[in-house]
């Protein structure tokens, strides 16, 4: 990138976000705390109206605006490979939103441009795989967002994926994830009085109230973070005959699987198993058709089940 694109690039950065670091504007262009010195006095002189504050960042003077951004030809076929996701991963009002958006980006688009997209519309897709569940359109991506945004708590009806237990509860938001076919709320749960991990298919209703939560919580991505350490999730990687492989589909997201590579006759899975023992025991019922890459514990731990299991029947032949 040339230091003119880069200067303009910057300039589209900090119109971005209300404060931009120097560092960040350094990591993103891959340049010294010097350049970026350099580039923003370029635009200082340039007349634009740059507020630098040290330890802070720089922001541009309230009220200060620049004509419509022109977009090149490859952001705007990312923004339709972006729109094609949409349409298959969130919800119905989320889908709108975003088409909304679409419409105004189309507008400001050149004649070519706008030709392009309309080209190239029928030669990009996202088609679901067999596995992949249908969105919950009961629009609740929004409403969380928006109670997010503005801090408010939410009153939902959920019910818990193993007892079938529906319950009320008042939560404060987080953050959402897309994992698995499956949205997921991360909230802070009222009558818990926790952070839970709430399947967003499984809220019946979901409502916001007038009440508004101060309390600072994590971010979306520490919370993550700090759970996965926690709970010291297990890499498991097998080796499933293909045939066996296909009887998966259902079971494996139920013990952590991350992903899959097709092999000559296998299929190898990897996971991130919570247990290791609720693992090998899910193992044993399809074992004959499969095996363990690692870790070898968990072979162990095989092994003293199939002696255990021999052992405990053995002996009723006996008596017989």
């Amino acid at each position: 990138m040339n230091r003119i694109d880069r200067i303009s690039a910057i300039l589209i950065q900090l119109q971005s976000r209300r404060i931009v670091k120097a560092c960040d504007i350094a990591d993103r262009f891959n340049i010294s705390l010097r350049t970026v010195y350099r580039d923003v006095k370029t635009l200082e002189e340039a007349g634009i109206p740059i507020i630098g504050e040290a330890g802070v960042g720089y922001s541009i003077m309230d009220g200060y605006r620049l004509p419509p951004i022109m977009f090149t030809r490859e952001e705007a076929i990312a923004f339709l490979t972006a729109e094609k996701f949409m349409e298959k991963m969130t919800d119905e009002s989320t889908t709108a939103q975003h088409k909304s958006a679409m419409y105004k980006i189309r507008a400001i688009l050149k004649t070519a441009e706008k030709d392009m997209l309309e080209n190239m519309d029928n030669s990009i897709e996202v088609l679901k795989s067999r596995t992949q569940r249908r969105i919950n359109n009961n629009d609740h991506i929004q409403t969380i967002l928006n109670a997010i945004a503005h801090k408010k708590v939410l009153c939902m009806e959920y019910k818990a994926g193993y007892t079938q237990e529906q319950t009320k509860r008042n939560v404060e938001p987080v953050g959402i994830f897309y994992l698995d076919s499956y949205w997921h709320l991360i909230a802070y749960c009222h009558m818990r009085t926790d952070y839970r991990d709430f399947r967003c298919d499984r809220i019946d209703s979901l409502t916001e109230t007038d009440q508004t939560f101060s309390g600072k919580h994590p971010t979306l991505k520490a919370y993550i973070a700090q759970t996965a350490h926690e709970k010291k999730l297990e890499t498991i990687v097998i080796k499933v005959e293909t045939d066996m492989a296909r009887y998966l589909n259902e079971q494996k997201y139920y013990h952590g699987f991350v992903s899959e590579r097709e092999l000559k006759d296998y299929t190898e899975m990897t996971f991130l198993a919570m247990s290791v023992e609720g693992f090998a025991r899910w193992f044993m019922m399809f074992g004959d058709k499969a095996e363990i890459v690692s870790p070898q514990h968990l072979k162990d731990m095989i092994g003293k089940l199939g002696e255990a299991i021999v052992q405990r029947n053995s002996k009723y032949d006996k008596v017989i």
